[in-house]
């Protein structure tokens, strides 16, 4: 069925789903954008095509088609696949998605990604979310979406992709050594409804199961601990670097700094001889399980 059809003769536009907003601070994305927007409107009109035309056919408003061309707009893989069959590029549109895909995340995320999949070891404490790494599709959802002010339904699928994308840690081979530590309460919140909060403990137990993860459980019981300022990340690296940050140490920002690193190690250290063991966490999560 092709996207007019499925539009029931509509025309898919920007509150549909042609693609993302250019973040116009990210002057990579938008080299990146600029330059497959500009070689997709040498060929629609060495094709002879007008917009409306070409948009017609590929299932996109005119505007929207000029957004992309102008590189306002980040495109699909499905939107590059069907330009290349129209446009006769034999491949080289559709090919442009292997750059396209590096900058249609937000620049910070894929900082954070990119951090993320060099280390060898992450620890992460979250005191009022699951940790994005551990989130279902639908928790993510539900957290993002419950942002004040509200963002777009387009931004929400986008954030969400972004975060579900950097679970591609957990597929590393070798496989990196991940440890988190979250709150109970935060456990106990059924985000997104009963089914997707189930969904999500069923997610964490499985992970918790892994070889390489430790995942611990800080009880509502423990009245005080070294979290109590909020989220902390560490995450070392092969060569022997690291990065920290933390929500309530050095303005929030990542530091490389030694001594900065060593009060975050200790607070880390601290905040899990603190926890629930990986057991006893494993076993609290079946019983919320079982509750559901």
């Amino acid at each position: 069925m092709t996207a007019v059809e499925a539009g029931a003769g509509r025309l898919k536009s920007e509150a549909d789903e042609p693609g993302w907003e250019v973040d116009p601070d990210d002057e990579w994305g938008v080299a990146v954008i600029t330059t497959v927007g500009r070689q997709l409107k040498l060929r629609r009109e060495a094709a002879g095509m007008r917009a409306a035309e070409f948009g017609q056919v590929v299932g996109y408003g005119e505007d929207m088609v000029y957004k992309i061309e102008g590189g306002k707009r980040i495109p699909r893989q499905e939107f590059l696949d069907k330009a290349d069959e129209i446009l006769g590029a034999g491949g080289l549109i559709a090919a442009a998605w292997e750059d396209v895909k590096k900058v249609r995340y937000p620049k910070k995320v894929r900082e954070l990604g990119k951090l993320e999949a060099k280390a060898v070891e992450i620890g992460l404490y979250e005191c009022n979310i699951v940790a994005g790494l551990l989130q279902t599709p639908e928790h993510a959802r539900a957290v993002i979406g419950a942002a004040q002010p509200p963002y777009s339904p387009d931004d929400v699928e986008r954030m969400v992709a972004a975060r579900l994308a950097r679970q591609a840690v957990f597929e590393r081979d070798p496989a990196p050594a991940l440890s988190f530590v979250l709150e109970e309460g935060v456990l106990r919140r059924p985000i997104g409804g009963r089914m997707a909060w189930r969904r999500q403990l069923e997610r964490l137990w499985e992970v918790g199961r892994l070889h390489n993860v430790v995942l611990q459980v800080m009880p509502m019981n423990c009245d005080t601990h070294s979290g109590m300022d909020g989220r902390i990340e560490l995450m070392k690296f092969a060569d022997g670097t690291a990065v920290g940050r933390s929500d309530g140490a050095f303005s929030g920002r990542p530091t490389s700094d030694p001594r900065h690193l060593r009060i975050l190690e200790l607070r880390y250290g601290t905040i899990r001889a603190q926890a629930l063991s990986p057991r006893e966490s494993t076993a609290f999560i079946e019983e919320l399980l079982g509750e559901t």
